[in-house]
């Protein structure tokens, strides 16, 4: 899975959605000129057309007409998940309604806006609208044609790549099990047997689709995990629960809305503006970059923050990224995050790197459950790779800010050469600090120490930390080092650990 991670991480989160929504229309294209899949290929055809240059089209015009960018690879995808929703054909009311539901679901990303923040998926937004209006008028509502069995492999396949690179399994699986369950419990009582009734309720119900694609668009969900699964929980009960609202019927799209209203009510539900401040480099590998929030930017240390930079020539790891926040609350440099230099970087950290003093950003969100516990006696074990000390310097700098002294060992991992970031934040935390590098780094700071290792070896961990299996651990840095530490915390019998895997960084 950590060879799948760093695959993923090469792309964005965005390009891995419409990549894996272009297979799954592809798969339907084959199936329906086989034969095997009621549709009719020129309509499929035609449907994603007007779908996607519909919403393009729309956004587009609205983000001129507001003067704010338009990411465009967010309006593809969300055109192709409605051409997978509403039945294709090339009939002109059947596209007119396609039409409409392209149109609501661009102009609702800044007409159902609050700060620069949609509040409902899109997708939903155009299709729900269809059918509350369209309706009455003869137009056919989404009937989420995606969701059939000779689809479902490929539908599965997809919506797993979408997961690993979102990282949303917990999310994706709470509303599996609560939907699924209810369908499969329903189906069951009507007289199938179980496995049945599993199968129909994963093959013939959308909620494979809805989960992966849908439920874990990133703008409008809640910020916390436990706000997530709390949404998730609802949306999967709601989208299979019949029920009426005088002229609104329940489907999966109102599930969705309401969803994600509730999510809006949660969270920090705007963008905030960001002036850089400066830049400085932390070390010859590690690049830092001040901003000041026009308005008091709700956070705690541990936390994540998405940055949106427009830039020309965007290369496929597009305009937006989201970064650990490297400062505590209320600090004077404002919000500061850290990244690599690397000798080909994203032309998002080019533009990064390159901002002058004064050019306006936005965060278009913060989230994140990487916290330490509030007791100040559990006992720590911070694990970090390289720029995954991030987190951790925002953490230890708001303990150190705020006179608490608590045990904590920090492992830091480095590799051949790399000079250790933020040394002096991480000597003034009063933690224990053991830099884990094939050499000693070629200045050690007094009362570090070194661990000749490439990686977080038994060894190292037994000989470094004898104490680590009473401690709570926490690991950052890229995917395969957090899977290789996790590993071997768990043989040296810690079983409290909580990761912060940095996907793409």
């Amino acid at each position: 899975m950590s060879r799948v991670d760093d695959l993923l991480g090469r792309v964005t989160t965005y390009r891995t959605v419409s990549a894996a929504l272009g297979a799954v229309l592809t798969a339907a294209l084959l199936l329906a000129l086989a034969g095997k899949l009621h549709v009719e290929p020129v309509a499929l055809g035609v449907s994603v057309v007007v779908a996607v240059a519909v919403t393009l089209l729309v956004s587009l015009a609205c983000g001129a007409l507001r003067r704010v960018p338009v990411h465009r690879e967010s309006s593809v995808i969300t055109g192709l998940i409605l051409a997978l929703l509403l039945r294709p054909s090339t009939a002109p009311l059947d596209l007119t309604v396609l039409a409409a539901a392209a149109a609501v679901a661009g102009a609702s990303k800044f007409v159902l806006a609050v700060r620069s923040r949609h509040v409902l998926n899109p997708a939903a937004a155009g299709a729900l609208a269809v059918g509350l209006v369209g309706v009455p008028f003869g137009a056919v509502p989404a009937t989420w044609w995606v969701a059939t069995p000779a689809l479902l492999p490929v539908v599965a396949a997809a919506a797993l790549a979408v997961v690993v690179r979102t990282r949303r399994g917990l999310l994706v699986g709470t509303y599996l099990v609560v939907a699924g369950g209810v369908v499969t419990v329903r189906l069951v009582g009507l007289g199938l047997a179980p496995p049945d009734a599993l199968w129909t309720a994963l093959a013939s119900y959308p909620l494979v689709f809805a989960a992966a694609f849908m439920l874990t668009e990133p703008l409008t969900l809640p910020p916390r995990r436990r706000q997530q699964l709390t949404e998730a929980a609802l949306v999967g009960a709601l989208t299979v629960t019949p029920f009426t609202l005088g002229p609104v019927w329940s489907s999966p799209e109102l599930a969705l809305a309401i969803g994600n209203a509730l999510a809006f009510a949660l969270g920090q539900r705007r963008a905030v503006r960001l002036t850089v401040m400066g830049h400085r480099d932390v070390t010859p590998a590690v690049r830092e970059v001040a901003f000041a929030p026009e308005r008091a930017l709700r956070f705690r240390p541990g936390q994540w923050i998405e940055l949106h930079v427009p830039h020309t020539g965007v290369d496929r790891r597009g305009t937006r990224r989201v970064f650990s926040v490297a400062s505590p609350p209320g600090h004077v440099d404002g919000i500061v995050v850290a990244y690599r230099l690397t000798p080909a970087p994203s032309s998002f950290k080019r533009t990064l790197t390159a901002l002058p003093e004064g050019v306006v950003v936005r965060a278009t969100s913060v989230g994140g459950d990487f916290l330490l516990p509030r007791r100040a006696d559990v006992p720590l074990l911070l694990v970090a790779g390289g720029i995954g000390i991030t987190p951790f310097v925002s953490q230890l700098a708001a303990l150190a800010r705020a006179g608490e002294r608590r045990d904590v060992v920090l492992l830091l991992l480095l590799g051949p050469g790399d000079e250790p970031p933020y040394a002096e934040v991480l000597t003034a935390s009063a933690a224990r600090v053991v830099v884990v590098a094939p050499t000693p780094p070629a200045v050690l700071p007094e009362g570090w120490e070194h661990r000749a290792a490439p990686l977080l070896e038994d060894a190292v961990l037994r000989e470094g930390v004898p104490d680590a299996h009473r401690r709570l651990a926490y690991v950052s840095g890229p995917p395969r080092m957090v899977v290789h530490a996790r590993r071997t915390l768990r043989r040296a019998g810690v079983r409290r650990i909580r990761t912060d895997a940095f996907a793409g960084y």
